[in-house]
């Protein structure tokens, strides 16, 4: 006798399209779900199913409902990576020039990929983000030009079409959001820097949208590289200012 062929729960099929979308970053941590009605009319789909759908992904850890407050994405891909490496970090500060050099390779790749694969969707999305990159330049809001920056990065590595790309480079930025802070008010203390800075995001962003792999991996090197001696610059002055004061306090007494 022939076998029959299974048949797929709607509300299996409704869940793996939830968790597509988380995967692809369409759906981010801390993003709340449509409400019920409006998401079973988008999929097409009885509330009943949908509820299942989300039970599961809650099951999973991927979403989290909040009584009376809706349903919202977690961060449950990138809290395992994140959490260890931030203590770690903060006891092992030698570990900052191994994440940068994982950043050189991550995000080199991600723009060679972005070049090659991003769609007009992508294209669109990523000159909105640098839109906004410019125009925080031209107002110097510094504390705003920290997570515009961070949102510029992140808008290539999902127009790369690499789930692991894009979610390693958001959970490497919530890594280093502190020594991004540090690196950048660095740079804005220096004006030249500050407009070198400028000239490596406009050419990831141009080499990307123009569909050229191979000079956006450059740009994205250059640009890591420049970050890093900026960085072993920022340490020294630091350590410089440290060693002033001391020898300030010790002439006091």
């Amino acid at each position: 006798m022939q076998r029959r062929p299974a048949v797929t729960r709607i509300s299996h099929a409704v869940a793996g399209e939830l968790e597509r979308r988380i995967l692809e970053g369409s759906l981010k941590p801390g993003d709340r779900l449509s409400s019920e009605r409006d998401l079973a009319v988008e999929l097409g789909v009885s509330r009943p199913s949908l509820r299942e759908a989300i039970q599961t992904l809650v099951a999973k850890g991927l979403l989290a409902t909040r009584h009376g407050g809706g349903t919202y994405v977690t961060d449950r891909l990138e809290a395992p990576f994140v959490d260890p490496w931030q203590d770690m970090l903060s006891g092992h500060p030698m570990l900052q020039s191994d994440l940068l050099e994982f950043r050189h390779m991550l995000e080199s790749q991600a723009a060679r990929l972005a070049a090659e694969r991003a769609t007009d969707a992508d294209i669109e999305r990523l000159d909105s983000a640098y839109a906004a990159l410019e125009k925080v330049y031209a107002s110097n809001e510094m504390m705003a030009c920290i997570d515009i920056d961070v949102a510029f990065h992140q808008a290539i590595a999902e127009a790369a079409h690499n789930v692991l790309i894009g979610h390693l480079t958001a959970s490497l930025f919530r890594v280093i959001h502190g020594h991004i802070t540090t690196n950048l008010e660095h740079l804005y203390a220096r004006p030249q820097r500050w407009g070198q800075l400028q000239s490596q995001h406009r050419a990831i962003w141009q080499a990307i949208r123009e569909h050229k792999p191979e000079a956006a991996a450059a740009a994205a090197r250059t640009h890591i590289e420049f970050v890093q001696r900026s960085m072993v610059e920022s340490e020294r002055e630091e350590q410089r200012r440290q060693s002033a004061r001391r020898r300030l306090g010790e002439a006091a007494i």
